[in-house]
């Protein structure tokens, strides 16, 4: 399709506080070459990219979300301690069946003991900076059912209201609690896959932003999921670090220190990138 009868959508993954930083750095790369975000007829967001597509679906410039990250307006502090991390890869890598591997998951995030449920709202409210209500323009937020595995969008459709729903996006299993929304507990939109670039399936134009384009565990990829869509027809630009990116981001990706450096890396990346993008985006 061509013209105005295409449908955009613009997908934004997860990737912990630097990894939404370099993510802010792309966005307002991109708009400041000229290509309007604001065309997507729909923002899908996971994790950190379900904190960042709410504000810019409501309106927050992709300009004034990258300078925050500049500012370290932004910053948050998860308690991410060595025992958490081993008991978390130990669930994740437990298994080479997809979907046995997110069940352990989301088994050992309803077992553990993690930061208080008001704590993690607290910081949920603080990093959408306003945006508690869904907005006009059509938003999804991934997260993943415990029990089950099966990753849901939810909308303004839904019974969710958007800081539930970002919340459950952003639940990092065994550091903050899985979160009870429709009768079901929710877990990290990210804990099966980074970016859920399968959610796009139907629109005909798709821009991907994934700060981690590997989710842990037997999972397939960004690029594996946004081939899938170009194979269906869709024309797709998925945007990932490069091993510059990487090496500014470092390998932690709670550390508030590396948040500025990767933003600018973000924003470098998008430059470099920016013609190509135009060309699937803007048709």
């Amino acid at each position: 399709m061509s013209g105005n009868s295409s449908r955009t959508a613009l997908v934004l993954g997860g990737g912990g506080p630097v990894g939404g930083a370099w993510l802010t750095g792309v966005l307002a790369g991109l708009a400041d070459a000229g290509i309007g975000l604001h065309r997507a007829d729909v923002v899908i967001g996971t994790s950190a990219g379900a904190i960042f597509g709410s504000r810019l679906a409501c309106g927050q410039p992709p300009r004034e979300l990258y300078e925050r990250q500049l500012a370290g307006d932004d910053r948050i502090t998860l308690d991410v301690t060595t025992a958490r991390t081993l008991r978390f890869l130990w669930a994740a890598l437990g298994s080479r069946d997809p979907e046995h591997s997110v069940r352990r998951l989301g088994r050992a995030a309803l077992g553990a003991s993690t930061a208080p449920r008001s704590e993690m709202y607290d910081a949920v409210r603080t990093l959408l900076c306003g945006a508690t209500d869904w907005p006009a323009k059509a938003l999804r937020i991934a997260a993943v059912d415990a029990l089950s595995g099966e990753v849901r969008a939810f909308d303004a459709d839904t019974k969710a209201d958007l800081v539930d729903a970002v919340a459950a996006s952003c639940a990092v299993p065994l550091i903050w609690p899985p979160v009870a929304l429709d009768g079901r507990r929710w877990i990290d939109g990210g804990s099966r896959s980074t970016a859920n670039i399968q959610l796009a399936g139907g629109y005909d134009r798709v821009l991907a932003v994934v700060p981690i384009p590997h989710a842990v565990g037997p999972h397939p990829s960004a690029q594996q999921q946004a081939a899938r869509l170009a194979a269906g027809g869709a024309a797709v630009s998925l945007v990932r670090p490069d091993r510059t990116d990487r090496r500014a981001m470092g390998r932690d990706m709670t550390a508030n220190a590396r948040v500025p450096a990767a933003a600018r890396a973000g924003y470098a990346r998008a430059t470099a990138l920016a013609a190509g993008v135009a060309d699937v985006w803007l048709g």
